[in-house]
């Protein structure tokens, strides 16, 4: 397992200009990045490049400079708000004295905090491993060697073969155990999508406030915090809307600029609640200057596991700490596209209860129309 930051450990932020147009908002979601996982910082290094330094991300000038910080603010960990390769990891620890990790670790660590049911739990333990693993294959030569180990290994084989062997024999049983849950709630969800409930999944940015706006609709007491993946297991809940009857809402995990590849695998089985859902209420916060990136960032998650041809319903929230007035928009044909609220004040929630009633009137008449039309044909094949 990746090794987790204790907390209050003090540590140094590094981030790198390569001409990305958002690096402000960058720097300030790697600072709640590294808050969320219980650190202090300490102190940030900034730097422009063309492109990484192939042996230690940084080049050799920085590298000194955040020796230099890390020394002044008696920091144990240094941050990096990139991708780091295992070697690059491994010569930056060589340099530095002192544990260095990229963003990957980072936000694999704050899911292992917040990870609360025995699914979530396994979930992040498999990201955690298949992240780990790339490290053994291309990190750890150091382990090249041969040792003994009796009732471990077979013979001539390394101590690395010996690991990566042991490490996939866990990865595999944990597939195993999460394809199962997977099945079991693959039923229970069926057995709601047969009725004519509409099923609605809340996604979003990280801290978008989807939790604050769930408990708001459903008052189901979930835990809702300002810090970045508060929410990873998903929760359920009946809703009854008036004009519209039972729906059933499901909060999700929070997605995130560069969201691990191994983490969107490993929690492929919690986001199924969105891949079936008949409509997604896509929540943006409103008073982020990033709003558009972030949206696009949703988009590109939702492409990723299949989730992308699902209606959308947009959720403008915040509007309390934006100059906007709670109000609906439609598109060109008429359907309701957008709804600004304030899930924290209650401001608008009575127009997105209205946009949810809208959404299950259309959803039951099609279902008429087709146990209409399905009792038409059995009629005429009777005939025939």
């Amino acid at each position: 397992m990746i090794e987790r930051p204790a907390a209050g450990e003090r540590a140094v932020i590094v981030q790198l200009d390569f001409g990305q147009p958002d690096l402000e908002d960058e720097l300030e979601e790697v600072r709640l990045l590294a808050e969320s996982a219980g650190g202090i910082v300490a102190a940030e290094v900034y730097g422009r490049r063309q492109s990484p330094d192939p042996k230690t991300f940084a080049g050799k000038g920085k590298v000194e400079e955040i020796r230099a910080m890390v020394g002044a603010g008696e920091a144990d960990l240094v941050i990096f708000n990139h991708e780091l390769s295992p070697a690059q990891e491994r010569n930056l620890e060589r340099e530095l004295k002192c544990r260095v990790i990229d963003r990957t670790s980072l936000i694999l660590d704050i899911f292992a905090l917040r990870a609360s049911s025995a699914e979530g739990k396994l979930q992040v333990e498999l990201a955690q491993l298949e992240h780990l693993s790339t490290r053994l294959v291309r990190g750890w030569t150091h382990l090249e060697r041969q040792r003994g180990g009796i009732g471990l290994r077979g013979p001539g084989e390394t101590q690395l073969e010996t690991d990566r062997r042991l490490l996939g024999n866990r990865v595999k049983l944990l597939k195993e155990r999460l394809a199962k849950l997977s099945r079991q709630r693959g039923v229970q969800r069926r057995a709601r999508m047969r009725g004519d409930v509409l099923n609605v999944s809340l996604v979003g940015y990280t801290n978008a406030g989807k939790s604050t706006l769930f408990n708001a609709l459903t008052h189901a007491g979930v835990y809702a915090a300002n810090q970045l993946f508060a929410t990873l297991d998903t929760t359920s809940r009946k809703l009854w809307i008036e004009g519209g009857g039972n729906i059933v809402i499901s909060d999700t995990v929070g997605f995130i600029r560069a969201l691990p590849h191994s983490l969107v695998d490993a929690f492929h089985a919690t986001l199924e609640a969105a891949t079936d859902a008949d409509l997604l209420l896509h929540v943006v916060d409103s008073a982020s200057h990033a709003r558009d990136e972030q949206i696009a960032e949703v988009g590109k998650v939702l492409e990723e596991i299949e989730a992308d041809r699902v209606p959308q319903l947009i959720v403008w929230n915040k509007i309390d700490l934006t100059e906007a007035g709670p109000g609906i928009e439609r598109d060109e044909y008429g359907k309701i596209s957008r709804v600004r609220v304030s899930a924290r004040t209650g401001d608008g929630l009575e127009l997105l209860r209205a946009a949810l009633a809208e959404y299950a009137q259309a959803k039951a008449e099609a279902r008429r129309k087709a146990i209409a039309a399905a009792e038409l044909a059995a009629q005429h094949d009777h005939i025939d």
